[in-house]
């Protein structure tokens, strides 16, 4: 079951992206919430949603979920 982090820095159409520990993309991500371990990135960016009303999953690591 992966960990999931949500980027604290929103991007320019304000999402804040869902990645999974071992996305490529999260080694560029200075400001993140654990959003701990999730066995679906659905339930991730839902958790995720409790802090930032426009979260999305990352095109990368979470395509499933990449929804913009």
């Amino acid at each position: 079951m992966p960990r999931y982090y949500v980027n604290n820095n929103a991007q320019s159409n304000g999402d804040h992206e869902v990645h999974k520990e071992d996305c490529f993309y999260l080694q560029f991500v200075i400001s993140k919430k654990d959003l701990g371990y999730h066995t679906t990135c659905e339930t991730a960016v839902r958790k995720a949603k409790e802090t930032y009303a426009k979260a999305d999953g990352c095109k990368t690591c979470s395509e499933e979920c990449h929804r913009r």
